[in-house]
This record gives C-alpha cells, structure tokens and sequence, in this order.
C-alpha cells in the first residue's frame, strides 16, 4: 500500500471513505451519545465501519474524531480525556487498516467562534487543536484530515497546530453553501489560495450540501490552487423528516457525479453526511472506469465484528415461524388490521379461521392514522385465545429509539417473538392535527438493536438479562424507482440480521425476477406479497396513490373488463391474477403473504387453497 505522500504525487485518483456518523446512527447508536467516545467504550463497533469501507473500495479513512476536541468533548464532560480518545481511535483506525488503506486524523471545527468573531483567541484555538493532534500523532495516524471548515481564520490554527507537532500531510477542506461560500463569505477559489498559501498538501470541499454544489465549487477552486483537489459531498441535500435529516441521493447518483467531479480535476474522492459503503463502492468503481488500475480486494459481504453479549437463541428454537425458515418448508400468512377501538371479538374468530385453515401466522398490519387496538396488545391477545402464530408489523416512523425499546422488551415479556420491521411513512394524523412525527432510527437501525436484544445487550451495551427472541422481517419493495438503493438498503438489512423479507404486492412476476437477479451477497427467505384485487377501483388506487405498489397497466384493463360484467367477476378476475403471480413467482420464494383486501378472509384463503404447493 502506497503512503500518503505517493499518492498526493502520483498523479492518480484515489477514493475516501464516507460517514462514520450515519453508519454508527445506523447502527442503533443514540444520537445523545457521544460518537467520539465511541472509541473506548464500544471499539468494536467503530472498527467495524471502518472495516466496511475498506472493504467498499476506499483507500483512505478518516478516524472517528471530528469532534474529538476538548470544546466539544466537554459538553460530555470528557475534555480532559481529549489525547487520550484521539489516541486510542487513531490507533484503532491503523490495526483494522492492517496496511490496506492510509489513516487520516479527522478533525472539524471546535464549534465555538475565534477572534476577532469571538472570545476564543487563535492562540487559545491552536492550543485546543494541539491536544487532539498530539493524541492523533501518539495513535499512528499517516497524515491529517480537516474537514467542514467555514472559518479559515480557524481552519489555519488547526492546520498549525498540527505543524507545531507533526510534518504528516495534510488535506484541509472547507464547507460551502448553495451560494459556492463558507458562511463567513469566503469563495472556493480565495480558500484554495489561501489554503496552498499556508503550506497544506492538499485542499478541497466537503459536507453541507450535495454533490452538484460541490462541483460548481471545484470548478472555481481550481483557478485558485494547484495543489491535489478533495471532494466528499454529502449524500444530497438533508430533507427534514420530523427530527431527523434524511440524506436522499442514492450511490448511483453519486457516482455519476464522481466522474463529473473527477474530470473537474479532483484527485480524491469521496463521500460525507449520509454515505455509506455502497455510496463509497459506487465510487470506486466510476474511480476504476475513468482510471484503469489494479481494484482494491472487493466482498459482496461485509463481515460484521461478533457482537457482545450472550449466543443468541438458535432461528429455529424461537417460533414456529422460525423454525420453518430454517427448513425448506412452504410458508403462508395472511394480513389483516386490529379492529377500531378495544373490542376484539371480531379479530379472535379470524385468527380461528386461517388457523383452522392451515395458515402459519396472521401478519398484523399497523394502522396509525386510526383509532385501532395496538399490534402489539393485538399480538399477545391472538398468543392466548388462537392457535396461530402472529407477526407483528412494527414501524419506527414517529416513535423514538427508547419508545421502541421499551415495546419490544414488553413484546418478549409477552411472548411476541415475530416482527416485520419498516422504517415507515409520516402518518397523515387524522383528526390528531398536533401530532408530531419523528424517526430517530430506520429499520437498518432498529434491525442492529434487536440484533442485539437478541444477544442480550442494549445499544449502549448493557446487560439486559435473559436475551431476546425476535424472528426479524423487513420489507422489499421490487419496484423501487431507485433498484441500485434498494438493493443496498436490503443488503444492510440481511447484514443488520434480518431473517427474511416481504416484497410490495406483486402484479408483474418478472419484475421480481430482475430485481431478486439484482441482489448480490443477499440470502434471505423471500415471502412474496400477493394482494387479490376485488374491484377495478382498487386497482387504479394501488396503481396510482400507494408508493412503492407497481401494478401494470394490463390488470388495470383486466379488472375494468371484468368489473363491467359485474362485482362477482371482478372478484373472479382478481383471484384469476393473484393465482396466475402465484403460479409464476412459487419458484422464487420460500412463501405467501396475503392480503386480506378489506378484511375480507374469503379471497385470501380462497387463493391459498388453490396455491397449496404439490
């Protein structure tokens, strides 16, 4: 592996890594914690991304200590620990590199204003960097990082700070806005002057907003610099969804602007806020594309760090469910809603009738726009009065993480061990106006908590007494617009340790069919969602206002035929449609999971009878 120095002479591109932040919020990590003390207390989990993204393709990493300064260390209480916190992750960063990628000591702003804006003298400033880079130094690092500067007057105690201790190289990049400047009014162009100016190796931009900002901004930093070029753009620009900000650009488009980046003169490359291994692996390859040379060692598979805590219970010994994913058996359930309101007559005698069916488990769907009784209270009271098994559709739309742990610890208390996990959508409110919607974890975050339940620790590491036993699904939408982000989400999802996933409602069999041909190093059961359709109306709604449901134009046609003859043949053609996907689709996957349309039992078990394998 070439050191720092050959690569900045060398002529050639190489790739970064992304965000530490996302893979660690991803990954269960409360976002009250401290993400650079990470370092000491759960090691393994910071070792663990930096793993991923070597792995990815990215030939640099940056060790997790942005805010490892004694400034922000000491909203923790943790400023006197500053050297030792950069130490202890720099040389965590050099023994999970093994010589495969260069470790850079990241540092960002210490987030209070210097002279002449505010109290804190450019003396005082150096002083703080001095302790973070002397920590930096002592772990091994191979050169410097400084990322998401607005103020160079900052930036420069940083960059000498690091000179008073250090001659490692050492790449700066600030942070611009929509208008290409630091919110100190400074332009791409006078940063990079200034920057070369003081004796850096390397200048760029990074982070605050997407990648096409980014670019106009290269363009412009280019006339003012000769020095190698850095570009990590966020994942797009952050849309606000409740208290969190969710990056939408997916890998494929930030590859695409690599290349564009690339030719605008950026010798490294790489990613911010809200990219991932796949984002970083995307990359290389459009690296790869433009610049034929020997690929870094890629895996399908990342290889996650054992977890902490007690063996999990074996799939097969924690539900019937889980037993049959273990074994090559033909798996059914059938979806309904819990009832308005607390009277649950009507919900027992269904779930004595797909019993009484055969059926494995009644699949119940979570309705929060309406007042119904709760999935989980629905759950426990099917376990006591029926002799089927439920599964429970959890979302983490609009409860915090802690909210989500407290329901699934009261779920294993009752018994509750099947879930289908789903990030979800903002829930219209209905008549509750004031209803505020937050999501503080995804379902790739929620699957690494259970995860972890499910060995007997919770997300800070604790002990939580006899493990869980959660049997964990997750959705897969086939015919997401975005199949390359799908296809990663439901990577991630697996590697989070998933044990099965349901696709959208299928109406076109070879959709599935490309997109499951898609899917590399994914070996999840696959449950295919089968909605018969009981009107043309029905069909039109699905097709035209439920996101994520893809039904062509041809069942459309076939249900507005039948429906003209009547509501008994429009029933007849939806069955006909669903057996015919069935029938198509029983090669693929390992089972059904039915909608019953309305509530309605009669079509559902009507279709499972006659799609009965053998």
């Amino acid at each position: 592996m070439p050191d720092l120095r050959e690569m900045l002479a060398d002529g050639r591109v190489h790739v970064l890594d992304g965000a530490m932040g996302t893979m660690l919020y991803a990954r269960g990590v409360f976002v009250n914690v401290c993400y650079d003390e990470l370092n000491l207390s759960h090691p393994r989990l910071v070792a663990d991304v930096h793993e991923q993204y070597i792995r990815a393709g990215a030939e640099l990493i940056g060790t997790n200590t942005f805010g490892a300064n004694p400034v922000k260390l000491a909203s923790y209480g943790l400023e006197g620990r500053a050297a030792e916190i950069n130490e202890r992750a720099a040389t965590l960063a050099r023994s999970t590199a093994a010589k495969r990628a260069v470790v850079l000591g990241a540092m960002g702003p210490l987030g209070v204003r210097v002279e002449p804006l505010g109290p804190t003298s450019l003396d005082e400033a150096r002083a703080l960097f001095r302790v973070q880079v002397e920590g930096l130094v002592a772990g091994g690092v191979e050169g410097f990082a400084l990322e998401t500067f607005s103020d160079l007057s900052e930036m420069e105690q940083a960059f000498r700070a690091i000179r008073e201790v250090s001659d490692l190289p050492v790449l700066a990049q600030v942070t611009v806005g929509d208008d290409g400047l630091t919110s100190y009014g400074t332009s791409a162009d006078q940063a990079g002057a200034l920057a070369q100016a003081w004796g850096v190796d390397a200048v760029g931009l990074n982070c605050s907003v997407g990648p096409a900002v980014i670019l106009d901004g290269l363009e412009r930093m280019v006339e003012g610099t000769t020095l190698p070029l850095v570009a990590q753009p966020n994942a797009g620009l952050p849309r606000a969804v409740g208290d969190r900000k969710m990056y939408l650009a997916g890998p494929e488009y930030m590859a695409q602007y690599a290349r564009r980046l690339i030719r605008a003169g950026a010798r490294f490359v790489g990613g911010c806020c809200g990219t991932t291994p796949e984002h970083v692996r995307q990359i290389r390859e459009s690296v790869i594309a433009l610049q034929p040379r020997t690929p870094a060692v890629r895996v399908t598979r990342p290889v996650a760090s054992p977890a902490a805590g007690t063996a999990p219970t074996p799939l097969e010994n924690r539900s019937r469910l889980g037993r049959k994913l273990t074994t090559a058996d033909w798996i059914t359930s059938v979806q309904i809603r819990p009832p308005r309101g607390w009277e649950a007559s009507s919900l027992v005698e269904d779930c004595r009738r797909l019993a009484h069916a055969g059926v494995d488990a009644v699949s119940l769907y979570e309705d929060r726009g309406a007042s119904r009784l709760g999935v989980m209270a629905a759950a426990r009271l099917v376990l006591q009065r029926c002799a089927i098994e439920p599964i429970v559709h959890y979302t983490c739309q609009s409860r915090t993480l802690l909210d989500m742990i407290s329901d699934l610890l009261g779920a294993a208390s009752g018994d509750v061990r099947n879930l289908l996990v789903l990030s979800g959508d903002p829930p219209p409110g209905g008549p509750y106006r004031e209803y505020a919607s937050v999501i503080d974890v995804d379902s790739i975050g929620l699957i690494n908590v259970i995860s972890g339940l499910n060995a007997g620790i919770d997300p800070s590491g604790n002990d939580i007494g006899t493990p869980t036993e959660f049997v964990v699904g997750v959705a897969l939408n086939q015919g997401a617009r975005d199949t390359a982000r799908e296809a990663g989400r439901l990577f991630w999802k697996a590697d989070a340790g998933a044990h099965y996933a349901v696709t959208q409602p299928v109406f076109d069999a070879e959709q599935l069919f490309a997109f499951l041909d898609g899917v590399e190093g994914v070996d999840l059961p696959i449950l295919a969602g089968i909605w018969p359709l009981t009107s043309a109306r029905q069909a039109e709604y699905l097709q035209n206002e439920v996101p994520g449901v893809y039904v062509p134009a041809s069942v459309t046609d076939r249900m507005r035929e039948a429906e003209a003859l009547g509501p008994e043949a429009a029933l007849e053609e939806g069955l006909a449609l669903a057996r015919e996907v069935v029938s198509a689709v029983s090669g693929r996957v390992r089972g059904l999971h039915v909608v019953a349309p309305g509530g309605r039992l009669e079509p559902a078990l009507s279709l499972l009878h006659s799609a009965r394998p053998g």
